[in-house]
Order: structure tokens, then C-alpha cells, then sequence
């Protein structure tokens, strides 16, 4: 978009003109050129003068006002000076000339409208990055005994913020994740994204089971959103090589183990957090070099012509190799190229990399059997 270019401030030592003003400089001063050859190489009587009124339009295209002010005034000389070198300057050349200068300060105010809408742009785009990074903690490379890598791509180039969620904590109960999806976009799935993980960042210290965290993250959830708002979570809680997973109808993440791909799909389905999901808890033992992808419905819905990105066929080829870090910017490279950079939904992901357990543990225990066993 033209309106994208960003105006930079001047720097100490560095060019006086923008990336955006040089091009719209350049393109204007050569259509100026090209105009004055014909004209030169017609002769007299002045019949491409009037061409000369598009220069300040191409420059306010790209350039600031000041270059479309500079570049209008060159293009006016330059009419006058063929206008003056007829022997009888005709009505038409001078209101040809006149026209270029009327057209110089209406390209001007264009330029200046357009200029201060792209800084209120980037500002906004500035603000909204600032919000989404308040909600989404970065974390990594380590988290407890796991290898833990996060990204969050945006389907949109103009304001990186959604309602996509990401967490990972290292608690007395294991290592706990949560990912999870809000409907809709904007400030308010940006809100109540917010409340899901302050909610859990609290209880994820104070409730041994996995399931208590669940009802109260429903309960925030309902006292925070209208009658067809929810939130889609998958809980995951690593416990001495001991894997367990709780799904609120969120996308089964998937266990990447020996080149295979398996989905984790919950023992039965629960609804989002919003609609008192009941959940059943999935349990896996874990094996050193086993890695986990959490993951938002975006990558499920991500398509070129029809065609859904194929996840589960490429998450080894692509996630497989290197840290948890190299495996997500692989992923995202081949999404992107796949979908040709068009994306309709904001994608959260999560890599975890288990590599076994580190010094004696005690007997794994699922997360909610941690009150039964300590009683």
C-alpha cells in the first residue's frame, strides 16, 4: 500500500530523504525528463507542457510533502522556461503553466494528508505490538527440564494483535502450558485474552489439578464475556516424564516422536472455556527427544486454493530437526509460502522438546491425582 510508507525522522550522517521520497523523487523528476525531451525533440510550438502537471501527483504517491513541493516547482520553471522561449506565448501554454502550479499545491496537500495518516499508522501498529507483547511473555529457551519455543504470526501486516494465547510456566506441579484461542480479533480478544492468562498465571501455582485450573479459567472467562463469546484452550502439565493434557475444544496438539506424528486427541470432547467445559484428562509417558506442538486453529485453516496446509504430514520434516526455535521458523516459512503470505487468521505456536529427566524424580502422578496421593 502507498500509505504504508513510513516517514522516518532525519539522521546525523544518513540521507535526507526517505526510501518512500526518494522513489516518489525519482519517478517524478524522470517523467519530467522524459516530457522535456519530447518537447525538445518536437520544437516549437509547445505541445507536451500539459504532461508536466502529472510530476506532483506521481511524487505525492510516495514522497512527503516537501519533495512534492520541490518537484511541482521544478516542473512549473521548466513550463515556464519552454512557454517563454515561444516567440508568442499562446492563452493555452499559460494556463497549461498555471495548471501545474495549482496541481503542485493540490499534490502537496494530498502528500500531507497521506503522510500524516501512514504515521497514525504506524503509531497504532507501534501500540497495538506494545499491547500484544504486555499480554504475551516471552519465554524460553528453558522451562523447567523442557526445551520450550513460542511464535505468534500475525494475518495481518498492519497491527500485529489478536485474541491468541500462549503460556508456559515452571510450577510445583511440573512444567505447565496452556494455548488457547478467543473469538474474534481486535482490542477486545486482546482483553479477554489478557484476563485468561493473568487468571492462569495464578492458578497454575495453586491448584494441583488440572482440571480445578479449568473451572476457574470458565469461571473468568464467563464473568468477562457476552452470551456467544468463548475461548478455546488446551492445558498441558509435564511431570517427571509424565504428559497430561486437558482440551476445551481446542486443535489436539501434536507428539512428534521417532519421525512420527501422533494427534492427541482428548478422551472425549469438551466444549471452550465459557460453556463449563467438563474435561477428561489425556495421559502420555513422555520419551527423551519426544517434542509437542500447541498450536491455533489459524494453522488448521491456513489454505491456498482449497488446500489446508498439510501439518501433520510436514511436522517432522519441519519441526524435527535443530532446537524448538529452528523447528517454529521452519514451520512458519513453509506455512507462508504455502498460503503465498495471505493468512485469515492470527496462528499461535508452541514447541516443546522433552529430553528426559534430570537427577532422581519421584514417581510421576497425574495432576489430579497429586491431592489423593499427598492425603
Amino acid at each position: 500500500m502507498l500509505s504504508g510508507v513510513r516517514m522516518q525522522p532525519l539522521r546525523s550522517g544518513g540521507s535526507p530523504l526517505t526510501p518512500g521520497s526518494r522513489a516518489g523523487l525519482g519517478a517524478a523528476l524522470g517523467l519530467l525528463a522524459i516530457v522535456s525531451a519530447a518537447e525538445l525533440a518536437d520544437g516549437r510550438p509547445v505541445h507536451y507542457v500539459a504532461l508536466m502537471v502529472a510530476t506532483p501527483f506521481l511524487a505525492a504517491a510516495l514522497a512527503s510533502w516537501p519533495v512534492v513541493l520541490g518537484v511541482g516547482a521544478v516542473a512549473t520553471f521548466t513550463g515556464a522556461g519552454f512557454a517563454l522561449a515561444e516567440p508568442e506565448m499562446s492563452l493555452v501554454t499559460g494556463v497549461n503553466v498555471a495548471g501545474i502550479a495549482l496541481a503542485t499545491a493540490v499534490a502537496a496537500g494530498v502528500a500531507a494528508v497521506r503522510q500524516r495518516q501512514a504515521e497514525q499508522i504506524a503509531q497504532l501498529s507501534k501500540l497495538a505490538t506494545v499491547a500484544q507483547q504486555a499480554v504475551l511473555r516471552p519465554f524460553g529457551p528453558q522451562v523447567g527440564s523442557l526445551a520450550v519455543a513460542a511464535r505468534y504470526i500475525s494475518s495481518t501486516a498492519t497491527a500485529e494483535i489478536g485474541g491468541d494465547l500462549y503460556e508456559a510456566m515452571d510450577t510445583p506441579y511440573g512444567v505447565r502450558m496452556i494455548i488457547g484461542d478467543v473469538r474474534g480479533k481486535g482490542l477486545d480478544a486482546v482483553r479477554l485474552a489478557s484476563i485468561v492468562l493473568g487468571s492462569y498465571r495464578h492458578v497454575a501455582y495453586e491448584r494441583s489439578d488440572l482440571r480445578a485450573v479449568v473451572t476457574d479459567l470458565d469461571r473468568a472467562v464467563a464473568r468477562n464475556v457476552g452470551d456467544e463469546d468463548f475461548v478455546t484452550a488446551a492445558l498441558v502439565e509435564e511431570r517427571g516424564g509424565t504428559l497430561t493434557i486437558v482440551n476445551c475444544g481446542h486443535p489436539p496438539p501434536l507428539l512428534l516422536r521417532r519421525g512420527a506424528v501422533i494427534p492427541l486427541e482428548p478422551p472425549a470432547p469438551a466444549p471452550p472455556l465459557g460453556f463449563m467445559p467438563v474435561v477428561r484428562p489425556r495421559v502420555e509417558r513422555l520419551e527423551p527427544g519426544d517434542r509437542l506442538l500447541l498450536f491455533t486453529d489459524g494453522l488448521g485453516e491456513a489454505r491456498r486454493d482449497g488446500e489446508f496446509f498439510p501439518t501433520a504430514d510436514r511436522a517432522w520434516r519441519l519441526l524435527g530437526h535443530g532446537t524448538v526455535a529452528d523447528g517454529l521458523a521452519s514451520l512458519e516459512t513453509a506455512l507462508v509460502e504455502w498460503v503465498h503470505g495471505r493468512l485469515d487468521d492470527d496462528i499461535a505456536l508452541v514447541l516443546m522438546e522433552y529430553t528426559g529427566s534430570h537427577g532422581p524424580t519421584p514417581a510421576a502422578v497425574p495432576s489430579w491425582e497429586v491431592g489423593a496421593a499427598e492425603a
